[in-house]
């Protein structure tokens, strides 16, 4: 390491993105809004480049700031933790609590908590599941630290923060064989039991839309449900038509155990990313959560 850079530049470098501003990281480490610049600005001369972009909406990282922030994070929770364990008192380890649609804790969840695993090994971690409308409630309450998935409606997003990390869209998958594969028509749908989002998911005012496109309504026949585990075993053993989110079933179509027919269902593409409660401060194991997602997005 270069011996130039001091503690308190990773320290002031991490106390920035965790607060989201300069004035309020000086605060937080008890140091005039010019110094903690000054520091700022030694440890981008020592590194090369900009780490910070400001903006009217705070700070953002540079892609040289984010490959330098997981290692600042990773550096000073261990150094913390070696001082504490010399005092004989044990840091308590740090707490994190997700939400997950049902998407995203498919196609994205076993690799984030990986990351995190080896960045923070004493990391506490609970993972929930559920309908958009519940993770969301549990956020604002102050139960979970962050939901991962689907943008919802306006009004279930009312004081949360919404971070992009990509698109999705909905498919709608059969098992192998089902006999709207000989002719793989969206119209036809209605002569067989349909397992359709519920009223409170993200994606049903997605799918009604794409309905109504085609001119049609609810399917008269049909059971509503995001559970990725029902409408699993459900539609590989009946000749049920399953709308999804694409994560969902993402494997199982790899595999070759569901089928995804081949129809345009672009106008249920819509953004999947991080909601936090707007405004709240981070925790460090917050922080570290934001990193690795992001990482791992641009990684992909």
């Amino acid at each position: 390491m270069d011996r130039r850079i001091r503690l308190r530049h990773l320290q002031a470098f991490v106390e920035i993105v965790r607060q989201g501003s300069l004035k309020a990281a000086a605060e937080a480490l008890f140091l005039t809004q010019p110094a903690i610049s000054r520091t700022l600005a030694e440890l981008e001369e020592i590194t090369g480049g900009p780490l910070l972009i400001r903006g009217r909406g705070g700070v953002r990282l540079t892609a040289q700031g984010q490959f330098l922030h997981g290692h600042a994070l990773s550096g000073l929770a261990a150094l913390s933790a070696g001082l504490a364990g010399l005092g004989g008192v044990a840091s308590p380890p740090p707490q994190l609590r997700i939400g997950a649609l049902p998407s995203v804790a498919a196609r994205l969840m076993p690799g984030i908590v990986a990351r995190l695993l080896q960045m923070a090994p004493d990391l506490q971690l609970a993972i929930s599941d559920g309908a958009h409308e519940a993770l969301t409630k549990a956020l604002r309450a102050g139960d979970l630290d962050a939901v991962i998935g689907r943008l919802g409606e306006p009004h279930s997003m009312q004081g949360l923060s919404f971070t992009q990390l990509y698109l999705e869209e909905v498919a709608v998958v059969v098992r192998p064989g089902h006999p709207i594969l000989m002719d793989p028509d969206l119209r036809r749908v209605g002569n067989y039991l349909v397992l359709y989002p519920t009223e409170v998911a993200a994606i049903r005012p997605l799918v009604d839309r794409l309905m109504l496109g085609l001119g049609l309504g609810l399917p008269p026949r049909r059971i509503e449900t995001v559970s990725g585990a029902f409408g699993r075993a459900f539609a590989r053993d009946a000749d049920a038509v399953w709308f999804i989110s694409a994560g969902v079933v993402a494997r199982d179509v790899a595999e070759g155990r569901l089928v995804r027919l081949p129809v345009d269902t672009g106008l249920t593409r819509g953004p999947v990313g991080v909601m936090t409660r707007a405004g709240a401060p981070r925790s460090f194991a917050e922080t570290l959560f934001m990193e690795v997602v992001v990482q791992m997005e641009l990684s992909d």
